[in-house]
């Protein structure tokens, strides 16, 4: 009896770890890798969009940004991505979509912001502040800066674009329901070795200038290199992809074309507006959108007013940067432990308490956060004592928050929303999420932001509005936690019970 038990846990406790049959490889690898780099340029581009704003333009720059300039480009991109759809084939319409980000982005370091003196227009932009009210200094900053803030657009759109929209759609087509179980959260290990990859590397070349000889702008260095890698990461995705669709997909084990072509038959082809009434229509993908949109605007209510203690503690955009990589490195290092626990959570517990999870954790330790901010001056003895200052406190505090905010994200919320798109038929796939994931994820986070933009227009300063901010968080808080009860209960019914028409497509506003 105790032979026998000893191989069933050893059984239980690889398939824990490592629930992937060996044959399998060949599919999981190269789109793990993939994974990998997208998301390694993810996590370089996200520190340096926010190390160039926050340090050139304050922090306050980013809510008129985000609404003013990603919202617009966001719906941009997606009416061009859902006319590109019914043009190009998948493949091509994947390296259309790539491409240019990879070209700006080498544009910006070894042409742009070398010559961001002579770019940018600041004596219009001063005599435009003349006029203007102090609230809306972040406005002007937005277009005093310009190439800063086409950097931090198109850094935005890399990870709706490329990782949400490109990758996990191109993963959801080619996944069953009970490879994805297996497959995502291991695909998220990607995510994270990335970013303890791109931590280091963040710090070591924003820590460079005491190497560089006088003179010499340690800052523009530090960019020719973060881009360099970032060009050539972004190059390697392209050739894993195209690998990709002559080995993998050509394998009948892995994917099933004739599937996909039955799908596309019995739904025709539909323009922008048509796709939007028909997604309107679906409570499932509402419940989707409701999701995305409140988890955009809760992450980035907490995040800019960490940010905003962050600058005034780091200054030096070569120091804040470094700080941001030693961030990505430590949310690296603890996202890895929480995907084996998600992985396990999501096979034993289901996909509703797994994606419940994210909004509880972001409930706890963004009010933890809030209520550090907005009381540290009656703890200015406690943190004396400490031998720290209620500023450095602040920013270690909103640090640790953002650890667990995003470790949940990747182990939990990406994979569990990821999944819930698989019961889908082809359009709601193909459309439904290109809505969600380019224009609902930049809403979500231009949502926060339009109410932090309204906030600081009538009080003036993100310390005064802080109070405000931690209500309006709770308040989102729990309508995402109603759209995951509802979601729940339509996901299970999809995939335990599907209800078809006549030609065998899934209904999903029969749920």
């Amino acid at each position: 009896m105790s032979q026998d038990a000893k191989p069933n846990e050893f059984g239980k406790l690889r398939s824990f770890f490592w629930p992937v049959h060996s044959y399998e490889l060949k599919k999981l690898l190269p789109m793990f890798l993939m994974f990998l780099c997208i998301s390694f340029n993810y996590t370089i581009l996200r520190d340096t969009k926010d190390t160039l704003i926050v340090t050139s333009s304050g922090a306050e720059t980013i809510p008129f940004l985000k609404v003013w300039g990603v919202v617009p480009c966001a719906i941009l991109f997606m009416l061009i991505y859902a006319k590109l759809s019914n043009m190009l084939s998948k493949e091509n319409l994947f390296y259309v979509t790539i491409l240019p980000f990879l070209l700006f982005f080498a544009l910006f370091a070894w042409v742009l912001y070398p010559n961001r003196e002579m770019l940018h227009p600041n004596v219009s932009a001063d005599i435009i502040q003349a006029y203007l009210p102090a609230g809306l200094a972040g406005l002007v900053a937005c277009y005093r800066n310009w190439t800063y803030s086409v950097f931090y657009i198109l850094s935005e759109l890399w990870g709706s674009a490329v990782l949400s929209l490109m990758f996990w759609g191109f993963a959801n087509e080619i996944s069953r329901v009970h490879e994805a179980k297996r497959f995502y959260t291991l695909l998220g290990l990607g995510a994270n070795i990335a970013l303890l990859l791109s931590g280091p590397a963040i710090i070591y070349f924003s820590n460079i200038r005491g190497s560089l000889p006088a003179g010499v702008d340690p800052w523009q260095v530090s960019l020719n290199y973060l881009m360099g890698m970032v060009v050539g990461a972004g190059f390697l995705v392209v050739a894993l992809y195209w690998w990709m669709n002559r080995n993998v997909l050509t394998d009948p084990r892995f994917y099933d074309a004739s599937e996909e072509k039955k799908g596309k038959k019995s739904k025709p082809k539909m323009g922008v507006l048509e796709s939007f009434a028909y997604l309107a229509k679906s409570k499932y993908i509402l419940s989707i959108a409701i999701v995305v949109i409140a988890y955009g605007i809760c992450i980035n209510l907490v995040e800019v007013t960490w940010k905003g203690q962050l600058k005034l503690q780091y200054p030096n955009p070569n120091d804040y940067n470094a700080f941001m990589g030693m961030f990505s490195t430590f949310t690296g290092g603890v996202t890895i432990v929480m995907m084996f626990i998600g992985g396990w959570l999501i096979r034993k517990k289901g996909w509703g308490f797994a994606a419940m999870a994210t909004p509880v954790v972001l409930l706890i330790t963004g009010a933890g956060f809030f209520a550090f901010v907005i009381f540290r001056e009656s703890l200015s003895g406690a943190i004396a004592s400490l031998g720290t200052t209620p500023l450095m406190l602040a920013v270690m505090f909103g640090m640790a928050q953002n650890i667990m905010s995003k470790s949940t994200k990747y182990s939990l919320f990406d994979p569990t929303k990821e999944m819930s798109y698989i019961p889908l038929d082809q359009e709601s796939k193909v459309k439904g999420k290109a809505a969600i994931d380019v224009v609902g994820a930049r809403l979500g986070k231009s949502g926060g932001s339009f109410i932090q933009q309204g906030l600081l227009v009538a009080f003036g300063s993100i310390a005064a509005i802080t109070p405000y901010v931690a209500a309006a968080m709770v308040i989102f808080i729990v309508m995402w936690m109603f759209a995951v009860k509802s979601l729940n209960r339509q996901f299970l019914a999809l995939t335990t019970q599907p209800k078809s028409d006549p030609q065998g497509t899934t209904k999903v506003t029969a749920v």
